[in-house]
């Protein structure tokens, strides 16, 4: 029997009822992206990971790298390749929901930035009609310019969207404070009830926050002229077994 179509908005809903993450103790279950590259370009790999961090162009500081053979999830690391496990903005939509906050993920997409400011969401694939990861067709079209915000400021890079009611602002911004202590940096926007965040209409009575798309370090990877292969929410990870990238 053929399996039905899966739409990513039924993905993030399946990874973020089972991530487990508590900002305060840095433990518990995120979900994670999994991309491989080249043995050979594996310095400039951590390099660029590193300024992503530094930059807050990354979901987070967390990492974990396989050496080819081992194993992750259902895949074993090719002969001549490294897995690259990063944390997952979706992880975000686990913590809301963790506190009860009912979430609506709209879209992931290409956002301006201007002198490190975000402009607009200048393209845009929304979960509900999509079942590949947004993010992850947008990189495979070459249409971020992430190396050239942490360098200059200014550029385009991936980003994601969801709203929740307005009634839950509070809640949400305690999340949101709890997390400025913890290794996920990737919120970008916080909106204003019933107003568009960054050009993208809102729900009535809704708030959206934009977050970061944690592919943007192998988005700026791939435009340095490395090879990379990146599969969005391929899974979970307890953070346990990952590391900060500043200890590389």
């Amino acid at each position: 029997m053929t399996e039905p179509l899966k739409f990513v908005t039924h993905s993030i809903d399946d990874y973020a009822m089972q991530v487990t993450y508590n900002p305060a103790t840095n433990e518990g279950n995120v979900v994670y992206n999994l991309s491989f590259v080249k043995n050979e370009d594996l310095e400039f790999v951590i390099g660029i990971l590193k300024d992503a961090y530094k930059t807050g162009l990354a979901a987070s500081g967390l990492v974990k790298f396989l050496g080819s053979g081992e194993k992750i999830s259902d895949l074993v690391v090719p002969e001549g390749q490294t897995a690259v496990c990063t944390v997952c903005s979706v992880t975000l939509d686990g913590l809301l929901i963790r506190r009860g906050i009912p979430i609506n993920p709209i879209g992931g997409g290409v956002v301006e930035i201007e002198n490190r400011n975000p402009i607009r969401f200048i393209h845009m694939i929304l979960y509900e009609y999509t079942t590949i990861d947004p993010l992850q067709v947008l990189n495979s079209q070459r249409l971020t310019s992430v190396t050239s915000v942490m360098r200059r400021g200014s550029g385009k890079i991936l980003a994601n969207i969801r709203e929740f009611h307005m009634e839950a602002e509070s809640l949400v911004g305690e999340v949101l404070d709890e997390l400025s202590d913890s290794s996920f940096i990737g919120i970008l926007e916080v909106g204003m009830p019933n107003v568009p965040l960054l050009g993208v209409p809102v729900s009535p009575q809704f708030i959206a926050v934009a977050c970061v798309g944690g592919t943007n370090p192998l988005a700026a990877i791939k435009e340095g002229g490395c090879w990379v292969q990146t599969n969005a929410m391929k899974g979970l990870m307890d953070v346990s077994e990952m590391k900060e990238i500043r200890d590389y």
